[in-house]
């Protein structure tokens, strides 16, 4: 295994990092670097796959040094020559959460494929790759001189036979935050479906405030590749398809969570476009999706709960937003560690509520922490709860026997008229407290339920329905599309 090593720099503040001269590091295209992430709880290793020329760089051309100080893991480029900082990224990934998992915890080994977009390098780079501690703290798990003359890089066309859509186009890329949704699960002969789709998921993403204020700093593309077979993989239900991008439900072993560990196919059909964030757009009715901060997303495109959901995993992918729910299942065991501060932007520990990370939104005379009928709530998500997974159940069995389809229908009926029943309950409870509409700190948030708080009562963070996002996630959204657009 690799030795940890401490990072000594410090993570320069938002916007204020020093400019880097594009055009003396860099050409206007992509290397990405494939790799391998390896191990378990404690350890963790890297080793190189592959290296690929893309013939596009998305990113601005003013703003390479990531400000955020976001993300479990950090990519730092330096010049091998100045030993200067040239570019940076923090991120998260699938093995990130893995680790949190007790299989993970039991010394089971897992092995993720990944991939590190950087700017196509002129002069040799020292390419190096950071993880967060249980402290948070960012330690050297992996470092690799890049001499582009003594390294075989592919350029072949890894997105061959896609076909490319202009869903949303305001410009020049490197001006823009870039946007690619993939498709999943669509046949041939759902071409037109995943045209319309993408159509209406453009709407859907461009009417949500704050990008419906920045549509002219967005472009938004769909890039279509048949699967030889309709929808997903369905394990709990014993359904499985042969579709381009393997997304798979019960991912991790969470019954609603939908992800890929196909990394390297999905990077391939994305390579089509310039792009700053991946959505992979599922063709089914199920719910579900998920979302991995500067990864990826997928969301199921035909449930009730669908716009949702997407709007709700593109917060955490594109602007690394935390879930600020806390009482629905999760496969994760223990994510955030006690007595650390989280890194995401909307959810705190309040170790120190005189220094709360959102002050300067909360009005005077806030008292921090925030009361809010929180026991009422909780009662009623347990009870929720517990009827929900009873119907997750038996619709998983009727999947399994191939029950009638009427009888099936019927079933998930009853599923969506609870979650309304529910979300009208919740309703009342969240805008009728003395806070609602203000920000504050209130406990519950980041799958606990005491010890983490959020922003406001309600979010599109927080739970179903078409919520707006809270002043604090929709500050960092915007934040975002400036480091990208400019």
């Amino acid at each position: 295994m690799f030795k940890k090593f401490v990072l000594l720099f410090l993570l320069i503040p938002l916007f204020l990092s020093a400019q880097v001269n594009f055009r003396q590091f860099f050409a206007d295209s992509t290397l990405r670097i494939d790799y391998y992430h390896i191990g378990d709880a404690a350890q963790e290793m890297i080793t190189i796959d592959q290296y690929y020329l893309q013939p596009y760089w998305s990113g601005s051309l003013q703003h390479l040094i990531d400000p955020f100080d976001n993300g479990k893991y950090y990519i730092q480029v330096f010049d091998s020559v100045t030993k200067q900082v040239i570019f940076s990224r923090g991120f998260n990934s699938y093995f990130g959460e893995y680790q949190t998992t007790s299989q993970a915890k039991k010394g089971i080994k897992r092995t993720y494929h990944e991939s590190a977009l950087i700017p196509f390098p002129k002069v040799p780079v020292v390419f190096r790759l950071f993880a967060r501690d249980r402290q948070n703290k960012l330690n050297l798990i992996f470092e690799q001189t890049i001499d582009l003359q003594k390294i075989q890089i592919s350029k072949e066309n890894r997105a061959a036979g896609a076909i490319v859509f202009k869903s949303h186009y305001s410009g020049d890329p490197h001006k823009k935050a870039d946007i690619v949704f993939l498709s999943e699960g669509y046949t041939v002969k759902d071409s037109l479906k995943f045209k319309n789709d993408l159509q209406r998921y453009t709407r859907v993403l461009l009417n949500k405030e704050p990008f419906k204020s920045y549509q002219g700093k967005i472009n938004i593309y769909g890039v279509f590749k048949p699967s030889a077979e309709s929808f997903c993989d369905e394990p709990t239900h014993e359904k499985f398809r042969n579709t381009l991008l393997n997304c798979t439900f019960n991912s991790m072993g969470s019954y609603r969570y939908l992800l890929t560990e196909d990394n390297r196919t999905m990077q391939d059909l994305a390579s089509a476009v310039p792009h700053d964030a991946i959505i992979i757009m599922v063709n089914q009715q199920r719910y579900g999706g998920g979302g991995i901060y500067n990864f990826y997303m997928d969301f199921t495109t035909d449930n009730l709960y669908s716009e949702n959901v997407f709007i709700h995993e593109f917060g955490h992918s594109f602007a690394g937003l935390a879930d600020e729910y806390y009482a629905s299942s999760t496969a994760y065991d223990e994510f955030y560690p006690p007595g650390v501060e989280p890194t995401e932007p909307n959810i705190t520990r309040l170790l120190d509520p005189q220094n709360l990370k959102w002050k300067k939104l909360v009005e005077p005379g806030t008292p921090i922490p925030t009361p809010w009928r929180k026991q009422e709530f909780d009662q009623l998500q347990i009870d929720y709860q517990k009827k929900r997974q009873r119907l997750n159940q038996e619709i998983a069995e009727l999947n399994k026997t191939k029950a009638d389809s009427a009888l099936l229908a019927a079933k998930k009926k009853e599923a969506d008229d609870l979650a309304k029943a529910f979300n009208q309950k919740v309703d009342e409870i969240l805008h009728k407290d003395q806070y609602s509409g203000k920000v504050g700190a209130f406990e519950g948030a980041g799958y606990l339920s005491t010890g983490m708080y959020r922003p406001m009562l309600d979010c599109v963070m927080f739970r179903n329905g078409d919520k707006p996002f809270c002043q604090v996630c929709a500050q960092r959204i915007r934040e975002v599309i400036e480091f990208l657009s400019e």
